[in-house]
């Protein structure tokens, strides 16, 4: 297992006006640097149970709480490697695991049509997953535009703005292109900072400088909040039950 298979840190999000994402980028230039991925698409596709179990016990905000997505950060092709991930939050600490498996095994593992392709306890806290909540498919395509930086002093900070996020419940395979719903106005930047420990005073002051204060923002959610809730009980309503978000 690989260091980047596993991440165990606090994770921190902002909302950025395109003036407070100018001056963090000044702020920032005597302390990080892009890392090597730069700037990029990410792609993900968020699994989820037919009455979106998943994201509505997300948005209620518990002490724990978990995902199943599968990431690519291009458009792939059946062959090309894809990040199958398991993201939990517990008490404020953000757990993230993952695999590196084929597009098309990946998306045949998670829809049944294969057993776990590799042995590892990943792999087994996948498939338990998917065990424990019957029925994940595919619910969600969200796609934004990243650029991550790391701490040239060698710390573990990394900061990261994502724009231009798009959302759609269609066409849910990481071979295809990106689209559908914006759910940020243009001209926001969600900004997340990721750290295992606590901020270093330059960025503390420039939050503080700028009445920049933390968010509870949430790209899934906010997508299953303003497009997929009202959907979802329009279809539903007829067998006899609503989904409330």
């Amino acid at each position: 297992m690989s260091y980047l298979d596993v991440f165990k840190r606090y994770e921190l999000k902002y909302i950025l006006t395109s003036k407070q994402k100018e001056l963090l980028l000044l702020a920032m230039d005597e302390h990080m640097r892009l890392d090597d991925y730069g700037k990029t698409t990410i792609r993900n596709i968020y699994y989820d149970t037919q009455d979106m179990r998943l994201i509505r016990n997300s948005l209620d905000k518990p002490d724990y709480k978990e995902k199943l997505r599968v990431r690519s950060y291009r458009q792939v092709k059946e062959h090309d490697d894809v990040f199958v991930e398991i993201k939990k939050k517990y008490d404020g600490i953000v757990y993230k695991r993952r695999l590196a498996l084929p597009e098309c095994e990946a998306s045949a593992w998670l829809s049944g049509q294969i057993p776990k392709p590799v042995s590892s306890q990943i792999a087994n806290e996948i498939d338990y997953m998917l065990s424990y909540y019957e029925g994940l498919s595919p619910a969600c395509f969200l796609s934004y535009e990243r650029e991550a930086y790391f701490d040239i002093e060698g710390g573990d900070l990394r900061i990261t703005t994502d724009s231009n996020i798009l959302a759609r419940n269609r066409n849910m395979s990481l071979r295809n292109a990106v689209g559908g719903n914006r759910i940020l106005p243009q001209g926001l930047t969600v900004l997340e900072v990721k750290t295992s420990g606590a901020l270093p005073l330059w960025l503390v002051e420039f939050f503080s400088e700028n009445n920049i204060y933390k968010d509870t923002f949430s790209k899934y959610g906010t997508y299953y909040r303003e497009y997929l809730f009202d959907e979802i009980n329009k279809n539903t309503h007829t067998k006899g039950y609503l989904l409330y978000a």
